[in-house]
């Protein structure tokens, strides 16, 4: 989960009252007699992740708190829970240091708080706006260390299908990790269906899933493709303002073409494809990914100056006079 801006928040020590958060959870509360929560590290629409101190053997973690909206019914919480649980568990079949560490699921008010390795660094989308654009050779870095994650996915059955910027973690040591298995899904289990539904950010899914087509590994590409394009240009493609519009865009218009990829932009071309038969497929995509990461970097060119930039120059001849001389070459 990003820290940029919760670092000043830690896990609180066992001797100091607990404190209600701003969602009525208290701070200072122990889970499975082990967990104390800390600080609130994010939030979405339904869970809280919090710093924690696993006070046996005094590390710090992720505590990934599920929380129900109140106008749910009970299906629906069983629904999410069995969700939360199979995240856990696609999460922990994952061997790649690319993927968070799950360490512990506990069971406390009757849902599912999942205990994972805490990531210190900022997501992916934050550093583009704060940092700004990558460059295509730092894109291509990335973009490798994503496929890994996801080729040791898909070695198990599971299938993220919610790759994008916000969901990669650049950590402080610079290694990248991809997180929110929340709708991953897994090959082999019908636990969880949603007939007619369709999740994830609209401009990062692939238009055989649009379609409502059975997606396999192409879609994840599809969606690395996606996150590629937004690194070095600041913006998803095919962006239209909402959700409808912009999945029509996915499955019938042409890609806006990138101005600043360079050498990416075969791979962005390449993994957008929107006939999955002909995408690049992993092999494809490592290889040209490696080529860009492997390339000498070609010096920055001198900027010309403006036309009214300040410059020393001889002045011209006065009527009348012979040209100054010219130094000899």
């Amino acid at each position: 989960m990003s820290q940029s801006e919760q670092s000043r928040d830690t896990a609180q020590e066992p001797q100091q009252d607990a404190r209600k958060s701003a969602d009525g959870t208290p701070e200072g509360r122990l889970l499975a007699g082990r967990y104390r929560l800390g600080g609130v590290l994010g939030r979405g629409g339904m869970g809280t992740v919090w710093r924690a101190l696993d006070e046996t053997l005094g590390r710090t973690v992720a505590v990934k708190e599920l929380r129900f909206p109140s106008s749910i019914d009970e299906d629906e919480k069983r629904r999410l829970i069995t969700r939360t649980l199979r995240e856990a568990k696609a999460i922990a079949r994952i061997r790649n240091s690319g993927a968070v560490t799950v360490y512990d699921v506990v069971d406390e008010d009757d849902r599912p708080w999942i205990v994972m390795e805490l990531v210190e660094g900022k997501s992916l989308a934050e550093a583009v706006r704060e940092d700004g654009l990558l460059t295509p050779r730092r894109a291509a870095e990335v973009g490798l260390a994503i496929l890994d994650v996801l080729r040791s996915a898909h070695r198990e059955g599971i299938l993220h299908r919610d790759v994008k910027p916000s969901n990669v973690l650049i950590a402080e040591d610079g290694r990248v990790v991809l997180t929110d298995f929340g709708i991953a899904q897994v090959e082999g289990d019908p636990s969880v269906t949603s007939t007619g539904m369709l999740v994830g950010a609209p401009s990062y899914i692939s238009p055989e899933r649009a379609r409502g087509h059975k997606p396999g590994p192409a879609a994840d590409l599809w969606s690395l493709g996606g996150l590629l394009y937004a690194s070095v240009e600041g913006c998803p493609p095919y962006d239209k303002g909402s959700a409808i519009a912009t999945l029509t865009a996915v499955m019938t218009e042409p890609l806006d073409p990138p101005k600043n990829a360079g050498p990416l932009e075969e791979v962005i071309y390449g993994l957008l494809a929107k006939d999955p038969e002909q995408r690049l497929d992993d092999a494809g995509a490592r290889a040209l990914l490696q080529a860009i990461v492997d390339a000498p970097e070609q010096p920055r060119r001198a900027p010309e100056p403006e036309p009214d930039a300040t410059r020393v120059v001889p002045l011209p001849p006065m009527p009348g006079e012979a040209p100054a001389a010219q130094p000899a070459r």
